[in-house]
């Protein structure tokens, strides 16, 4: 990763490329991927040292000590790094943590299907799947029955390899692979679970597909796929959203999409800028369970088998007693501006200008000249008046290095500490919401398309993460066959 331009990763680059990074300006795939608004390169007279400086000066306002608790739960931090990584494919880590780029395969399709749990099913993707008994997913082994299932060296089986690279991303990866065991334990024995599965699955899809197209033998899987991406889809719009965007902003996409539905899918804004807003909720250290407290960030690592003194008491990152994350604002937890070795280990180029390590492993700093010097996303103030909104004017630490626009990742953080109480707002909110509300706009067949859904109510009252969770710890060591899906 470190030895691309400006730390890009594989996503970065092909959106770089697309976008007529090299001299052309037509996009091989428009319809996908593109900008919202405009290129906006690098102009004007300061030297790129000077730049680079101002922009430095910026991030170190950013760096706390201490940074008080915000209004989502901690898990939904790593929640959003999971569904980042169901749309995109980029090889950088959604917290900073380092990603081995061999283990990257091609670009993802930008839908909420859950692909990074499902790959491409049973067929085309075996590794993931029992053999006898079929329709089960592999998970786990004797020494650690909750663990991802893994191959001889230890590399995890699941859909996306960035799902194991720290062990709370792993364990939500994990969780939904549990959740399909345990359906397809309910449905397999019959009774009351069976048929709200299938009603639920059969949801919006001609009856001609699930009697001709799928064969006899998939139907009870294909139904718990299809009924676990509908809830999925569902815990996007009404937990995960609302948990990190105002919900006036959330409503207003939903009624009117500020981008007119004429927007790229995967915009540059969203995957390189305001989706990145989850750096700033990260939190230095995490309580994963009664004997593992005070957790450090980076002692966190995945990509490796994990032992069971590990395993996440969820009701610590989801629900009324969970820790929280951090607001989103302009405010960053210390560790991420000293990135570990292992993450960071060289300096930055920039053309001919080399940017020192030290300021390399300043995680802020990176994102900041990933959308500006690499990707030429327009500044927070152009896209703010394009949409008709208050405008933000730059910084002092920028204004005192003579840089008068505020690069759009860090215009989207000041937007929700001035205005959102620690949501995304404005610019930021928009830009989310629009992206993730478009993708199942999108889709015939998502929760959004579908009249009358309602959550199953075997996941209680209120249906949310932390519902979904308690049922999967409630029900995980029920599944049939449970000794036959370990990994030995």
């Amino acid at each position: 990763m470190t030895n691309m331009a400006h730390g890009l990763s594989r996503l970065d680059t092909f959106l770089r490329d697309c976008l007529g990074g090299h001299g052309t300006n037509a996009a091989p795939l428009p319809q996908t991927f593109g900008y919202l608004f405009h290129e906006n390169p690098v102009t004007g007279n300061l030297t790129k040292k000077a730049i680079v400086d101002g922009f430095d000066a910026l991030v170190e306002t950013m760096r706390v000590d201490q940074v008080e608790n915000g209004p989502a739960d901690a898990g939904m931090t790593f929640f959003g790094q999971f569904i980042d990584h169901d749309i995109t494919l980029d090889a950088t880590s959604a917290i900073g943590q380092r990603i081995d780029p061999r283990s990257v395969r091609n670009v993802r399709t930008p839908n909420l299907d859950l692909d990074c749990v499902y790959g491409d099913g049973p067929e085309a993707s075996p590794y993931l799947y029992s053999h006898d008994p079929e329709g089960f997913m592999l998970l786990g082994r004797p020494d650690s029955p909750y663990d991802l299932a893994r191959n001889c060296h230890g590399r995890a089986l699941i859909g996306d390899p960035r799902n194991d690279e720290n062990i709370i991303v792993s364990q939500i990866q994990a969780a939904f692979v549990m959740l399909h065991n345990i359906l397809m334990t309910m449905v397999t024995e019959g009774g009351a679970a069976k048929g709200d599965v299938h009603a639920c699955a059969q949801m919006g899809v001609r009856r001609d597909v699930w009697h001709e197209v799928i064969p006899k033998d998939m139907a009870g899987f294909e139904e718990v796929r299809r009924f676990i991406r509908l809830h999925y889809q569902w815990l996007v719009l009404k937990d995960f959203l609302p948990s990190f965007v105002e919900q006036s902003v959330i409503d207003s996409v939903l009624a009117h999409d500020p981008f007119h539905d004429l927007g790229p899918i995967m915009p540059a804004e969203f995957s390189v800028a305001a989706y990145r807003f989850g750096h700033a909720t990260v939190q230095a250290k995490y309580d994963l369970s009664d004997s593992k407290t005070g957790v450090d960030l980076f002692t966190m690592e995945g990509f490796g088998p994990r032992d069971a003194d590990h395993d996440l008491e969820m009701a610590r990152f989801f629900g009324a007693g969970a820790q929280k994350a951090l607001p989103v604002g302009v405010k960053m937890a210390k560790t991420l501006f000293e990135l570990p070795d292992s993450v960071v280990s060289k300096p930055l180029m920039w053309g001919d200008y080399e940017i020192p390590v030290k300021q390399a492993k300043k995680l802020a700093l990176r994102n900041i000249l990933r959308d500006r010097t690499a990707m030429h996303l327009v500044s927070g103030q152009q896209a703010a008046a394009h949409l008709g909104l208050d405008v933000i004017p730059a910084p002092e630490a920028l204004q005192d290095h003579h840089i008068d626009k505020t690069p759009l990742w860090f215009y989207c953080l000041q937007e929700a500490s001035t205005f959102g109480a620690g949501k995304l707002t404005g610019v930021g909110g928009r830009i989310v919401a629009s992206v993730l509300i478009r993708a199942m706009k999108l889709d015939p067949e998502s929760v959004l398309n579908l009249q009358g859904f309602q959550p199953w109510s075997g996941f209680g009252d209120h249906f949310s993460m932390a519902s979904l969770m308690q049922f999967v710890e409630a029900h995980r060591d029920d599944v049939a066959h449970r000794e036959d899906l370990y990994c030995h």
